[in-house]
């Protein structure tokens, strides 16, 4: 089978001009003779690579010097633990906005070292909306305030963060980092797995500010210690080189597209043309309330869920993949990042519509 528009939420679809790039010096990195994930992390080669991909990513969003990029292990999921170790203490406060299935494990491991307390949480409207920001029950003097700004599986986004608190903002971006710019500076950390936008699977971008870091309980493992890692430059232990370097190429060919503006309008384009096509007919739906729409991940259902198994059969057909709902969901679900270009919404669109007509 040849190559197949991949809609998986992640591991996701990634650039074929990186993919390229990295089969073509595979066996011979940079003239070092060895491959990239057989060469120290400790090498003159590594430590320039580590180093111009950190600067790669500050120049796509801006960063300013008063904040520590890491490149951390564990997944997005480790970090469920590492900001409170890091941020609070086990008599603080953090406030937990809840708005998907991602938030909700998010405060769950939370509350295994801090006090948490549920500021809003979307789940009386099956997280299909963002509750009204003028009901949030934030804590005064609160450690943080966490949020998911986009919910990868029930396709809910935050297009903003309101300003409703004094403590910094900590936001889980794993499905929306670098798919559009952020302004940096609204938050107090930021973390994503990269596995949506920024490459493959082993690799978290942590992004903190100086003055959330040094904090850490006593009982945090040194992994997860913000000061431990950012004194190292991520390299306290031995880091996912590869995946590194794979985000690392990612970043290159983000400034190669002209940046995050020009992403943003990439994706806002491949977003209006899915939406337009569900909300063109019956047949299709998307449960989401409109304000709340993700442009990264777009669930939709059909009017026999009976259906959903010959869709996914058929569209896979088509060579067009990983098309089925999440299994706490159901229904059908296009993750549509930066690496899926525009030609692949517009064969699951031209899909959808004959799928239609044959089976509505």
């Amino acid at each position: 089978m040849g190559r197949v528009y991949n809609f998986s939420p992640g591991p996701a679809v990634l650039p074929p001009q990186v993919m390229e790039q990295a089969q073509a010096e595979f066996l011979d990195w940079g003239g070092t003779g060895i491959s990239v994930m057989e060469v120290s992390h400790r090498s003159p080669e590594f430590m320039d690579l580590a180093a111009q991909s950190e600067a790669d990513l500050r120049e796509l969003l801006a960063i300013s010097e008063n904040y520590k990029v890491l490149f951390l292990q564990g997944g997005a999921t480790l970090q469920f633990a590492a900001v409170p170790l890091n941020l609070a203490t086990p008599d603080q406060v953090a406030d937990y906005v809840v708005t998907g299935s991602w938030g909700k494990k998010a405060k769950t491991e939370a509350s295994r070292f801090v006090q948490v307390n549920v500021a809003a949480d979307a789940a009386a409207s099956h997280y299909t909306t963002v509750p009204n920001p003028a009901t949030w029950r934030v804590t005064d003097n609160a450690a943080y305030l966490h949020c998911t700004p986009n919910e990868t599986i029930a396709g809910v986004e935050m297009h903003s963060i309101p300003e409703v608190s004094e403590a910094p903002v900590v936001a889980d971006m794993s499905s929306t980092l670098l798919s559009r710019p952020v302004d940096v500076s609204r938050f107090g950390l930021i973390y994503a797995g990269a596995q949506k936008n920024i490459g493959q699977a082993g690799l978290t971008v942590v992004i903190v500010r100086e003055d959330l870091i040094g904090h850490a309980v006593a009982q945090t493992p040194g992994v997860a210690d913000y000061r431990v890692m950012a004194d190292s430059d991520s390299m306290w232990n031995t880091p996912a080189t590869y995946s590194w370097y794979m985000a690392s190429l990612v970043f290159k060919w983000l400034k190669a597209q002209g940046g995050l503006e020009s992403m943003a309008q990439r994706n806002d384009a491949k977003s209006v043309k899915l939406y337009s096509a569900i909300d063109a007919t019956d047949f299709y739906t998307n449960p989401v309330e409109f304000e709340y729409r993700s442009r990264m991940n777009i669930p939709f259902t059909l009017p026999d869920a009976a259906l959903d198994s010959i869709f996914v059969k058929e569209s896979k057909a088509a060579g067009l993949i990983n098309l089925k709902g999440h299994r706490s969901v159901g229904g059908l679900r296009a993750s549509i990042y930066n690496a899926m270009p525009e030609e692949g919404v517009d064969a699951l669109v031209a899909f959808m519509a004959d799928f239609e007509a044959r089976h509505g």
